[in-house]
């Protein structure tokens, strides 16, 4: 009689050891990696970032050129009413030996205009071609003395460069890479490259390392462009100015970095809620609104301190706002630490909502998906 042997029990090391599920926080990080891989490998976006911070810089060195360029007028004058000329800043005097000489330079064109002697009051007159010189005019004419009860710390020129630059940088930066997250989630629906993703990704994972990577670049740009600037500044010798920038520039990256989260988390879920890359424009108009608010809202109201201290609290326009008024000197110490709080909450509140809109969109096909309808499911 033959005994069969029970066959020997598998050990544990024979059997296939399954590794371990990464966690959410390792997979986000690998999803950002991957998108910023994948645009910093593209064409378009080296060239782009080349072209402006070259632009940043070029039109800093042009602008002082430009503005360094010698804007006197020249003007003859005859014997006393060369003291007059020479008192005036923005005019230079050409001595003429008679009027006659002082009028031949003015139609030959070498002068604008010429201070001759006089009976009148004045004890000079003016001599033009054909048109009074409102120029030399209003330089030769009598102002009052001004006195400011609340002077500004800024030129009107400065005031609106700067406001222009900060609002279009924060525009140009967060609408661009809020479309590239818009764009991405879009076509990852309609290949249905999404829905093999989700089987080893979760949602929320994708959703923060789409955010995190675009931040991370978003983030490097606006720092790069900051640091041409102050390179410009200090190409061009304007010390003044770059005092008056250092502190500003530093909260406005700060601030836009948070910024920038709370509206790619907006034009992530705005997204999701659509399969096809022609509805894209449309449903992010919202997204969009709230993106320019903080460009014109700056540009058009940067004299009015009632608006700019209120924009300089709305979540949306304070990574603009707060740093104008910083560099203006018109904000308290505390003032951006609340702003700084308060955009932190309403960007908590905006990921949570956008997280949730974000992972029961995901994997709807066909129409449009209605944001009411996600909003009561997810509650």
């Amino acid at each position: 009689m033959s005994v069969t042997a029970p066959a020997p029990a598998r050990t544990d090391a024979a059997s296939p050891v399954r590794p371990p599920r990464p966690s959410t926080a390792r997979v986000a990080l690998m999803v950002a990696e991957r998108e910023i891989v994948t645009q910093v490998r593209t064409k378009s976006f080296i060239i782009s970032t080349s072209i402006l911070l070259g632009a940043v810089l070029l039109s800093i060195l042009l602008g002082t050129l430009l503005g360094g360029r010698d804007t006197t007028t020249k003007v003859a004058v005859v014997g006393d009413a060369a003291s007059v000329v020479q008192e005036v800043d923005g005019l230079e005097a050409v001595e003429a030996d008679d009027v006659e000489a002082a009028r031949r330079l003015v139609r030959d064109g070498e002068v604008t205009a010429a201070v001759v002697p006089d009976d009148a009051v004045l004890g000079y007159r003016l001599v033009a071609l054909d048109e009074a010189p409102e120029g030399v005019v209003a330089a030769l004419s009598v102002a009052p003395e001004v006195e400011l009860l609340e002077p500004s710390g800024q030129s009107e020129g400065l005031r609106y460069l700067v406001a222009f630059g900060f609002g279009l940088v924060f525009l140009m930066s967060a609408s661009g890479f809020g479309a590239t997250i818009a764009q991405s989630t879009v076509q990852e629906k309609q290949s249905r490259i999404v829905e093999i993703l989700l089987a080893a990704v979760p949602s929320r994972a994708l959703l923060a390392g789409k955010i995190l990577g675009n931040s991370a670049l978003a983030f490097a740009q606006t720092a790069a462009i900051a640091a041409m600037a102050v390179l410009g500044i200090v190409l061009t010798g304007q010390d003044e100015v770059l005092t008056a920038l250092g502190s500003p520039l530093v909260w406005f990256v700060g601030f836009f970095l948070i910024g920038f989260v709370l509206l790619a988390a907006m034009y992530a879920a705005s997204a999701a809620l659509v399969s096809r890359v022609e509805d894209v424009g449309s449903v992010l108009m919202p997204a969009t609104m709230l993106t320019m608010i903080p460009y014109f809202g700056v540009i058009f109201f940067n004299d009015n301190t009632t608006v700019l201290t209120a924009l300089s609290y709305v979540p949306f326009s304070a990574p603009v706002a707060m740093p104008m008024r910083l560099f203006l000197g018109e904000a308290l110490w505390w003032e951006p630490l609340v702003a700084l709080v308060l955009l932190v909450a309403a960007c908590a509140v905006v990921i949570a909502i956008g997280a949730k809109i974000y992972e029961r969109s995901l994997l709807r096909t066909g129409p449009r998906v209605r944001l009411g309808e996600v909003l009561r499911e997810a509650s």
